[in-house]
């Protein structure tokens, strides 16, 4: 194996520069292992940050032109297709080559469905070192150099060719391990100490729940499980639309904060609903919120020297008969 490390922070999990990724790939995730070590808890479907473990992953590989997942169908944030391996229950080999079959890219992502911390920006680094490197496959590795298999890109022909003579070889791919499949490739090594965790027992799920509570990753976590339960796909500007809930609360009321960012939101929705219509809708309402901060700071009050204050130019003394 050999490893590849893109240019800037190890394992930061950067955005792969525009036009290195591939043109296309397809994902296939295994989501049907018994989790005996969760005493048979169904893994995929435990929550970490309100969200289940599989929606995560599911989240992180939304750029695939085909996801499938394979396991049982069940409801999740995004449309699948859904597979089985024959028998259920086989093993990995066995998943993946179900799996396989209802892909048609060269390039496919394999993933696990215990992954708190994997995001699009790592799939992204694994399809890139598979491009770049030549070889067979890209995975990731834990701190301790573990090699984690079902967190990799593969050049699918490969997959296909070493799984069809395993097949011959053994007669069927139930019950082998994954290592009968990565031992016959070429693989590079992409390392990634965050996102290559995966939850194997209670204590690594209560280990991810505490992760993500922590101040640098809260909102973050909070903000991408709000958008997968309401079903968008936006990149939110959080640190704007904290600055225009400040705004309104500091000088409007505190119940402003959050009534204004809910009209910025459905005034964005009513003008296209992309970022640019978010952008502008809190343009405006900061614009608003400090017009009206500058009004109750202002003098009222005209001197002898004219207008002061905000008063507009065009101001006109009140006429009326019944005036002063």
């Amino acid at each position: 194996m050999t490893a590849y490390e893109p240019p800037g922070e190890p394992g930061a999990g950067t955005v792969p520069a525009p036009g290195t990724e591939p043109a296309g790939h397809d994902a296939v995730v295994l989501a049907g292992g018994a989790a005996r070590r969760l005493g048979g808890t169904d893994k995929p479907g435990v929550r970490v940050g309100g969200r289940p473990l599989l929606d995560r992953v599911l989240a992180a590989c939304a750029t695939a032109r085909t996801t499938v997942v394979v396991a049982a169908p069940r409801p999740t944030a995004r449309p699948v297709t859904w597979a089985r391996e024959d028998p259920p229950g086989g093993g990995p080999l066995a998943a993946l080559d179900a799996g396989i079959r209802h892909t048609t890219a060269e390039h496919v992502a394999v993933l696990s469905a215990d992954l708190p911390f994997l995001r699009e920006p790592t799939v992204g680094r694994l399809l890139t070192a598979l491009r770049e490197s030549g070889s067979d496959g890209a995975l990731l590795t834990d701190p301790t150099g573990r090699d984690q298999p079902l967190v990799a890109a593969y050049r699918a022909s490969r997959l296909r060719e070493e799984l069809a003579l395993l097949t011959d070889r053994h007669g069927t791919l139930a019950g082998l391990p994954l290592r009968r499949l990565t031992a016959e490739l070429d693989l590079t090594r992409v390392l990634d100490p965050v996102a290559s965790f995966d939850c194997d027992t209670w204590d690594d799920i209560a280990t991810a729940r505490a992760r993500i509570r922590e101040h640098g990753h809260v909102l973050d976590e909070w903000i991408s499980a709000v958008k997968d339960e309401l079903g968008i796909d936006l990149d939110v500007d959080t640190r704007g639309l904290l600055d225009l809930a400040r705004d309104a609360a500091h000088g409007v009321a505190r119940p402003a904060a959050p009534l204004t960012t809910f009209l910025v939101g459905y005034a964005a929705a009513q003008a296209g609903g992309d970022p640019e219509a978010v952008a502008e809708a809190a343009r405006k309402a900061a614009a608003l919120a400090e017009r009206w901060a500058q009004e109750s700071t202002s003098e009222a009050a005209p001197s002898a020297d004219g207008p002061q204050g905000d008063v507009a130019p065009d101001a006109t003394p009140d006429t009326r008969p019944d005036a002063g």
